[in-house]
């Protein structure tokens, strides 16, 4: 048993590693071809991620990807490619910015009220392609796609001046949320603020991990995602698992703004990062949907975001950052398809020895032999 456990973590961490190991490679000839030094541009990013400011603002950044690489890590589990977290978690936020500006409750209440109203929003917008999937056989892929691009069109709606939009300056916002709806950051001194919503990201991985590995419903989630016929032979309904995973997928999603929105912005305006719920697709895939994996993606592509301007300062192009992140997608693909087929071929081979043996046809005779006796 021992022997097993340590097998599959070494498959477990043998993708990630060899991903994160190619793309640094390729990084490096893709510098080497463009004429700079191969090694440079990385120690100028480790060394930024010495400093306390720095640091801040990765961990900032890294908890709006974690929430974001949650929800699609949800989508995943149960073989369900949920595309949408981009428009999800924008049209999420300007609700939750539209709410906070119009309505002023006791911060008790107003700071649930917004998290309800993000959470809502995302997941109606989800449980539309959901919806689709179940009832017509909709691809979620397309429907999402589809969903973010009205997604922006609703937002530019609601940035009317005449709806809930405020011009400010040639800047469209939903106006300042009232600050009983702010949530207090962790004060780092010198080195800023970690925005307070950074607990309720690692709250949310935690909730993921226990729901899907001690719950019937993750139990449940995770049959009908390996195989929807079997599933449904054990009494589990798969298009209500569908349009229940797409639900908190959504709602998930919905979440995944609110770190910056009420920790720093207090609006949604023209300024608001876009583009989150695209990079969790990457984050989840490098950390092969396992929160703690999530976490380390998370802080990585954090890094890489934060720590690139710097290449600016020093004669290289920031954009190598960029390339990274799409060249670690590409080796993680390909890399994870590798390391499954080496694991199969082991597998196979050590039942082979093992049959060779006479081990298993052993055991079966022991087997038939206390079945007689009884």
């Amino acid at each position: 048993m021992k022997k097993f456990d340590k097998e599959r973590v070494l498959l477990a961490l043998a993708g990630p590693v060899i991903a994160l190991a190619v793309a640094f490679v390729l990084s490096a000839i893709v510098l080497i071809a463009s004429g700079k030094n191969p090694v440079e541009p990385f120690s100028i990013m480790f060394e930024q991620a010495s400093f306390s400011d720095v640091q801040v603002r990765i961990i900032n950044q890294a908890s709006m990807y974690y929430i974001a690489a949650l929800a699609v890590a949800i989508g995943f589990r149960m073989n369900l490619f949920n595309i949408g977290v981009d428009g999800q978690y924008q049209l999420a936020a300007m609700m939750a910015a539209i709410v906070g500006a119009h309505a002023n409750l006791p911060a008790v209440l107003q700071i649930p009220l917004l998290l309800l109203t993000a959470v809502l929003t995302g997941a109606f917008w989800s449980g539309i392609a959901g919806v689709l999937k179940v009832t017509r056989g909709v691809s979620e892929v397309v429907a999402t796609i589809m969903l973010n691009a009205i997604a922006v069109s609703v937002i530019a709606y609601l940035w009317l001046p005449n709806v809930f939009g405020v011009k400010v300056g040639n800047n469209n916002t939903t106006g300042e949320m009232h600050e009983s709806g702010w949530v207090p950051g962790i004060d780092m001194g010198a080195a800023g603020e970690i925005y307070g919503l950074v607990v309720l990201a690692a709250l949310l991985g935690v909730g993921y991990w226990v729901v899907l590995n001690r719950t019937r419903f993750g139990f449940d989630l995770r049959a009908s995602g390996a195989s929807e016929s079997a599933a449904a032979a054990s009494g589990v309904d798969p298009k209500r698992m569908v349009l229940t995973a797409m639900l908190i997928s959504g709602g998930l999603a919905g979440l995944a703004g609110l770190p910056i929105l009420l920790g720093d912005s207090h609006t949604y305006n023209l300024n608001f990062p876009t583009g989150i719920g695209f990079l969790g697709i990457g984050i989840a895939l490098l950390g092969r949907n396992n929160p703690t994996g999530i976490a380390f993606a998370a802080l990585l592509w954090a890094w890489l975001d934060k720590a690139s301007p710097e290449l600016d300062f020093h004669d290289y192009d920031k954009e190598i950052a960029v390339i990274m992140q799409g060249l670690i997608v590409l080796s993680v693909v390909v890399s994870y398809e590798a390391v499954r087929e080496w694991g199969l071929r082991r597998q196979q081979r050590r039942v082979g020895a093992e049959l060779a043996a006479g081990n298993v046809l052993g055991a079966d005779n022991n087997v038939k032999k206390e079945v007689a006796g009884r």
